[in-house]
């Protein structure tokens, strides 16, 4: 019989989170405290053995020897006048500066040797020099400190190195000072000499190129190609507009442009105009008289005649006003200069649009090649600029480096007549105070590195303990749910009661199963077992249980009491199986006897009872016990056996929960053979007995078959249960 299982997954991970590193500290106190407690007295012994020891410290406001007053240090000046602070340290505590002090105080303290190597490393060693600053920003104080076991001499010894410390920064100064100014008075020559130069190249270039500033030149010319291009556009926008109104003027007046500037000199001449109204006057007698007479007669003659003669004249006048350009006889010259009102105006408006247009065209041309002679120009603007541009910089450079090395030549004098200044000292050097040694620092210190020590060796015997610790180490390691948590019994647990706990190694602590389960804490927790139990047997039918651990004495034949009891006391009718036939153990806890039992009717031929005759007084009334029995020759077969299916199938049928109590699921085969004849089993694992090899064995085996979960036996840690119990008690 197998229930249906869940997919687990057997490689639990562990949690290297901060809980579980205080759960080891808690479980291996003692180690941590013995470390402790070690530690603090070494440390205690080590402070009584010490020598007093005395600081005294002084400040020191070290500026440079040497800063520009606009803008700090001079470009120009020595590469050494900016202070490196850091190597203004290493300077301060160099070799020769100390010796120097050491010798000012060798009558007073002969152990200050100069000439001695190691008194020079020592002296160096018990001087301390210290930027001041804060977090972000540092200062130009140095805090100087001197400790020595007497507080005199080291209020002298800072005396002593005041002095050579002012001393070194004066005659550093000078010699500073000294060195900027011959660096400056060899660099204005040349730098003169620059500056004529690039100003001699700068004017030959203008003379060359007939300019004075390219750059201004340049946008003036772009400025008239600007203008130029716009006049182009409007020029051409009203050269289109005229000859769009010249073909409408010529389609209208029908004559060639040549036609129309005759046609408007002739009737603009008086004279002309006189002659054609002559020969108007003339034509109109002639059509006059041809009513009358016939064409050839007397009377048509003279007006004939008459006519011919005007036309003469109208030639000769129109020969006067255009030259060669007149039209021929004077027949033609009729229509030409004959027009009316309308077409006057419409010739005259041609001929002034036709001048105007040309007039136009004209310009647009002048536009074009000045556009063309602007754009030429500005082809060399990109040559003659950049050459601009190298010559100016230069001279712009070679003056302002003229103009700051004479002030720093001006400068450099006036510190040089002035004689300098010296290292400020902000804090004066005290009589040395007490610095050590301090008992409670070291104690304290000593304390700290006993609590390490001690967590590394509770974290190392941890390493090497692979016991479970936890309730949680358990269903991580296993994997698989986590029924119940079963609570350590100790001294004090049950007032009045002997301590117990829950291991079959104990059984002389033990008091009677029934006293037993009244304990609060232990009845909740088998009760919340079975309840949870009832929840898989909602989805897989758990008519039987097999109760089993990884070893023996993790408290799996107490447990099965437990549970019954707690599904008992819920109306179930329950059986409880001793199946431990090798080492028996219900019929002790129960005071049972056990002459007949599992083995006998294993063995037995005789039908299979509907149910067993509960045998205890003690017990309720729906709880039946069958013991083991004798012990039998070979136990595995007996479970392994056919009748023992039968009589688990028959019990299931009578009773509503049989547990069974089986043995130890390694070392042997019993667990393995039972559990397969069961609907689930349940696996007891004992906090800090169990370990996780044989617990991971145990599990690869069992799930195999139909395990459900794990039961925690023997959990220390108070449960919400047992803290809700003890706070109304």
């Amino acid at each position: 019989m197998t229930a249906a299982q869940p997919k687990l997954n057997l490689s639990a991970a562990t949690d290297p989170g901060y809980g579980q590193l205080f759960a080891i500290l808690k479980r291996h106190y003692l180690w941590v405290l013995a470390a402790g407690t070690v530690s603090v007295a070494i440390a205690f012994a080590y402070t009584l053995k010490q020598e007093s020891t005395y600081i005294s410290g002084m400040q020191f406001l070290v500026e440079p020897n040497y800063q520009g007053k606009n803008s700090g240090a001079d470009p120009f000046t020595d590469a050494t006048v900016e202070v490196d602070y850091a190597t203004q340290i290493s300077l301060m505590q160099s070799s020769n500066l100390l010796k120097k002090a050491m010798t000012l105080l060798q009558t007073e303290y002969p152990e200050l040797d100069p000439d001695n190597p190691g008194s020079v490393g020592g002296f160096r060693g018990a001087l301390t020099i210290v930027q001041v600053g804060t977090k972000k920003v540092d200062t130009k104080i140095f805090s100087i400190t001197y400790t020595s076991n007497d507080p005199i001499k080291t209020q002298k010894v800072l005396q002593a190195v005041q002095k050579v410390y002012q001393d070194y920064n004066l005659q550093q100064q000078q010699d500073r000072l000294t060195r900027g100014l011959a660096f400056v008075d060899k660099q204005l020559p040349q730098v003169e000499g620059k500056v004529k130069d690039a100003e001699a190249a700068l004017e030959q270039f203008r003379r060359d190129q007939s300019l004075i500033e390219p750059s201004a030149e340049a946008a003036a010319q772009t400025e008239m190609l600007n203008r130029l291009q716009a006049d182009k556009q409007a020029t051409l926008v009203q050269i289109r507009e005229l000859q769009t109104r010249y073909g409408d003027l010529q389609q209208k007046v029908n004559l060639s442009p040549q036609q129309a500037v005759l046609t408007a000199r002739l009737n603009q001449s008086g004279r002309y105009q006189a002659v054609l109204n002559e020969i108007q006057k003339t034509e109109l007698a002639i059509q006059q008289q041809r009513v009358r007479f016939k064409e050839n007669t007397l009377n048509m003659q003279p007006l004939l005649d008459q006519r011919q003669r005007q036309l003469k004249q109208l030639q000769l006048e129109a020969s006067r006003l255009l030259g060669s350009s007149s039209p021929g006889s004077g027949e033609s010259l009729l229509s030409t200069g004959q027009l009316g009102g309308f077409d006057q105006t419409l010739i005259g408006q041609f001929v002034e649009t036709q001048g105007s247009l040309s007039t136009a065209q004209a310009r647009y041309l002048s536009l074009l090649s000045s556009e063309q002679k602007v754009r030429a120009e500005l082809q060399r603007f990109p040559q003659l600029l950049a050459q601009y541009e190298r010559l100016k910089p230069d001279i712009e450079l070679n003056r302002d480096t003229l103009k700051q090395l004479l002030k720093a030549q001006q400068d450099l004098g006036l510190e040089i007549a002035r004689g300098g200044f010296a290292w400020q000292v902000v804090e004066q050097a005290q009589i040395g105070a007490k610095t050590g040694p301090n008992l409670q620092k070291n104690l304290m210190l000593g304390l700290v590195v006993g609590i390490l020590l001690g967590g590394v060796a509770a974290v190392s015997r941890e390493v090497l303990d692979d016991s479970v610790h936890s309730s949680d180490e358990l269903k991580q390691q296993t994997a698989v749910p986590l029924l119940g948590t079963i609570p350590e019994l100790s001294l004090g647990a049950m007032s009045g009661k002997p301590s117990l706990r829950l291991s079959g190694q104990t059984q002389a602590l033990l008091p009677p199963i029934t006293q037993l389960t009244k304990w609060r804490p232990f009845r909740e927790s088998l009760d919340l077992l079975y309840q949870n139990l009832q929840l898989i047997n909602a989805t897989a039918e758990l008519h039987s249980i097999v109760v089993t651990s990884t070893l023996a004495g993790e408290g799996k034949s107490t447990l099965s009491v437990g549970l019954a009891i707690s599904a008992a006391r819920l109306h179930q009718r329950v059986l409880l199986i001793d199946a431990d036939l090798r080492r028996p153990n219900l019929h002790k806890l129960l005071n049972l006897p056990n002459e007949q039992g599992l083995s006998t009717l294993l063995v037995s031929q005789s039908p299979i009872p509907q149910q067993i005759e509960t045998q205890d007084a003690n017990l309720r009334g729906n709880i039946s016990v069958l013991t083991a029995g004798p012990t039998p020759a070979d136990p595995a077969k007996l479970l392994s056996s056919q009748r023992m299916k039968e009589i688990i199938a028959t019990f299931e049928q009578t009773y509503d929960l049989v547990i069974v109590d089986a043995p130890p699921a390694l070392g042997m085969v019993d667990a393995v053979l039972t559990a397969s004849c069961c609907s689930g089993v349940l696996l007891v694992g004992r906090i800090n007995q169990v370990t996780r090899p044989k617990l991971t064995q145990s599990i690869e085996m069992l799930n195999q078959l139909n395990l459900i979960g794990v039961v925690a036996n023997g959990v220390s840690s108070p449960t919400v249960r047992e803290t809700y119990y003890s706070a109304q008690d």
